[in-house]
């Protein structure tokens, strides 16, 4: 089969590798779409490496390449002879993370057992880790890693299912975290400033919008008017950073109140230099973006003055369903199916083919028009 490799920073191709095995308990899916993502950039350009040795250091590209893709969604094609409730032909979504479940290991590590199974001790993650990801024709994955698709669903949207889990699982955080301000206690949270109208920042603002149902100010801060139009029909209030002041509006619209609740939704430094000026003292901070790259982060200096809780969350992380399956992704399809989550609207840039690939990490991340790229593969 052919795969798109990541062979150094700033390097793709697409070559041949060998074609999966598929154990008794896993399935083999032929990749339908794949979702390009921030995390996918950052490990494109060289800003970020997840695949550590065994002393927790990252191994460069040019010693082990990686196949990245994280977001996917397919057709499985073939299944290990212990799989009785996937076969071929149905189509499949994934939590792209193996975890206890996944390796078959008993007893449950103590973060599976307490439903926190993106810290498996024994974790690894497709695409981000080291292990192959979905840039390719062709993935094996534990059968009980696999959500079916529904019939109506578009494969671009299924794949966008993985952003939205991982969106609920922050949702859950927030909804634990020992904070000064919440959305249900006193003193409540009734000023949301979220950094970042890319697909991460609509997808929260649908969430707090639609799910948990909150009704206060949420301002969304950018420099892509295109970005936060959509953003003010999703339920924010926009505010183009490029021409406003971010600190002056949020003093006008908050009536001098700041910020209780912050979200970093786009991985930029220049997220801490803000901070200061907008979040409230022992206001929330939810770090979601990563890559913070460019700065002297002992601009944090100024943050911690403020006394904030941290609240980072880190991929779709969940407990299972008695079949095993992961609950984050499930309810995550859920909300999609139930209408509460839109994807489609802001499904820019569709790619054809692993040959496409490159243009978007190349060139398109940094188009005004470009918020998500989605790569679509044939069927034949």
């Amino acid at each position: 089969m052919k795969a798109a490799i990541l062979i150094d920073a700033d390097k793709m191709v697409v070559d041949k590798v060998p074609d999966p095995e598929v154990p008794p308990r896993e399935v083999l899916i032929r990749v339908q779409a794949v979702g390009v993502c921030g995390t996918d950039l950052h490990i494109f350009r060289g800003h970020g490496n997840w695949n550590f040795d065994a002393n927790g250091r990252p191994i460069p590209l040019t010693v082990q390449p990686q196949i990245l893709g994280h977001e996917f969604s397919g057709e499985i094609v073939e299944v290990g002879r212990e799989v009785t409730d996937l076969r071929p032909g149905d189509r499949v979504l994934c939590d792209q993370g193996r975890n206890c479940h996944s390796r078959g290991r008993t007893p449950l590590c103590p973060y599976c057992a307490s439903g926190d199974s993106h810290q498996c001790l024994y974790y690894g993650e497709h695409g981000i880790t080291g292990l192959p990801g979905a840039m390719a024709d062709a993935i094996a994955m534990p059968a009980v890693n696999c959500l079916q698709v529904p019939e109506s669903m578009p494969a671009a949207q299924a794949a966008l299912v993985e952003p939205l889990a991982c969106i609920t699982h922050a949702n859950d955080l927030l909804g634990r975290a020992p904070a000064r301000y919440t959305f249900d206690g006193d003193p409540r949270i009734r000023h949301v400033l979220i950094f970042g109208s890319g697909p991460a920042g609509l997808l929260f603002l649908q969430v707090l919008r639609n799910v948990r149902r909150f009704d206060g100010l949420v301002l969304v801060a950018d420099l892509r008017e295109g970005n936060l139009k959509l953003a003010a029909e999703l339920g924010g209030t926009p505010v183009n950073a490029s021409r406003q002041n971010l600190a002056a509006a949020v003093r006008e619209l908050t009536r001098g109140e700041r910020i209780h609740l912050a979200i970093d939704a786009c991985g930029s430094a220049g997220v801490f230099e803000d901070l200061p000026s907008v979040l409230a003292k022992q206001g929330t901070l939810l770090l979601y973006g990563g890559g913070h790259h460019g700065r002297d982060l002992a601009l944090l200096d100024a943050v911690l003055f403020l006394e904030p809780t941290f609240v980072i969350p880190i991929g779709g992380s969940g407990g299972f369903d008695p079949d095993r399956r992961p609950t984050t992704y499930r309810r995550a399809l859920e909300t999609m199916v139930a209408g509460k989550v839109r994807v489609a609207p802001f499904i820019t840039h569709h790619y054809r083919g692993l040959g496409d690939i490159h243009h978007a990490l190349e060139r398109d991340f940094t188009r005004a028009d470009y918020i998500k790229g989605v790569v679509e593969l044939s069927s034949e």
